[in-house]
């Protein structure tokens, strides 16, 4: 099995809506390792993430994080080691359009 080393996604999705950062390919398993949260705007911000296991429906009992503040002009770092199988989604979403995501990480495949 090979391990390639990477930057998983990165996303600046719309205000208030879900956005797939992050898709594991098939035949493939992925460890995210961290994940950067960055508020370019000049007042505070919330964002969400969740794991939707092979592509499943967004559900309430999915959500790793919720509203979790990120102060003005600022960033949030998460070390997660979160392990993934194939087709399992990544996804995220902020209050506003200028919170950026990036997810760094493996995939073993």
């Amino acid at each position: 099995m090979a391990t390639t080393y990477k930057v998983l996604g990165q996303s600046i999705p719309a205000a208030t809506t879900q956005a797939t950062l992050y898709t594991v390919p098939s035949a493939t398993q992925a460890v995210v390792s961290s994940i950067v949260i960055c508020n370019q705007a000049t007042s505070a911000a919330t964002f969400r993430l969740a794991i939707r296991v092979g592509g499943a429906t967004l559900a309430t009992s999915q959500y790793i994080a919720y509203d979790v503040t990120v102060g003005a002009s600022d960033s949030t770092v998460l070390t997660m080691g979160l392990t993934l199988g194939a087709a399992d989604l990544l996804t995220v979403y902020a209050s506003t359009a200028t919170v950026s995501f990036s997810a760094y990480g493996s995939e073993i495949a």
